[in-house]
């Protein structure tokens, strides 16, 4: 356990290293900035709106800035989990350390300790701030805001492991793309879903269906946005914002809960067995 820690806290040093902290701080700020200006229009510009539809426009606005906030979390998380198997193999790094009494398994799993760490601790400080800044400029406070950043954590550690798995297999740079790719690509896929279900398609709405069970991101993302916005709000205001991108219709399942966290461990699973084979 020691040298998974340790692993984990040289992780996060090099993560510091690289500017990557101060990347994600600089546009983190920058998007938090945006969104207390832009909450702070929504009751100097529509004053005139009733209760409902200010609880409306504020959820929706909050969906979409958190919806930044995971696309800097994931996007940070995966080009940090390609570089660190894959770039420290293709130096000759990783063969230095192995060298010395220190298996594979602990040195991956501590890699995925430190970038969990890093990820969570992302969502945890933005995610917070964010809802200050919305309760402060509209009032607005969701009714399960923890269980949403919990959802939110959960998204960006299901990312980094498949970055981690994919670097055990492709190069640094190849592995932070198709990571990012297929986040963006099953969000996309969420949406086409969401619009079936809207429509009544059971074709269409099985795409989002498939998508979420392969890469569970989006229906985390999904059970987030539900734990942001008030659930009488699409009951309240009917069939006008179904199939929106940024409401969601139905809370998570246990079921999905459960699924989404075997998945993480069969995927760092996959990655120990793939990294443990890795001709170094």
């Amino acid at each position: 356990m020691t040298i998974v820690l340790t692993v984990a806290g040289l992780t996060l040093r090099e993560a510091a290293r690289r500017k990557v902290l101060r990347s994600l701080a600089v546009l983190t700020v920058l998007l938090l900035s945006l969104s207390a200006w832009g909450f702070s229009r929504i009751n100097a510009e529509f004053g005139g709106l009733t209760s409902g539809e200010a609880r409306l426009a504020a959820a929706t606005v909050l969906n979409l800035v958190m919806f930044g906030l995971s696309l800097i979390a994931a996007l940070g998380t995966a080009f940090l989990a390609g570089p660190t198997l894959a770039g420290e193999a293709e130096s000759g790094l990783a063969l230095a350390v192995l060298a010395r009494p220190v298996r594979r398994a602990q040195v991956l799993l501590g890699k995925w300790v430190g970038l969990a760490g890093f990820g969570t601790g992302f969502v945890l400080v933005a995610g917070t701030a964010q809802l200050v800044i919305v309760k402060l400029a509209t009032g607005y406070w969701p009714p399960s805001p923890a269980s949403g950043l919990a959802l939110l954590c959960g998204q960006a550690i299901a990312l980094l492991t498949l970055g981690l798995l994919l670097s055990t297999v492709i190069s640094p740079m190849a592995s932070g793309i198709v990571a990012v790719g297929l986040f963006g690509a099953t969000w996309i896929a969420g949406v086409v879903g969401g619009v079936g279900d809207a429509l009544g398609n059971d074709s269409v709405r099985k795409v989002g269906t498939v998508s979420q069970i392969l890469l569970p991101t989006d229906g985390l993302w999904r059970g987030a946005m539900r734990s942001f916005q008030d659930p009488a709000l699409l009951s309240q205001f009917g069939e006008a914002f179904e199939g929106h991108p940024f409401l969601s219709k139905a809370p998570l399942t246990g079921a999905y809960l459960v699924w989404a966290v075997a998945w993480i461990l069969l995927v760092l699973a996959l990655a120990g067995l793939a990294f443990q084979r890795r001709d170094l």
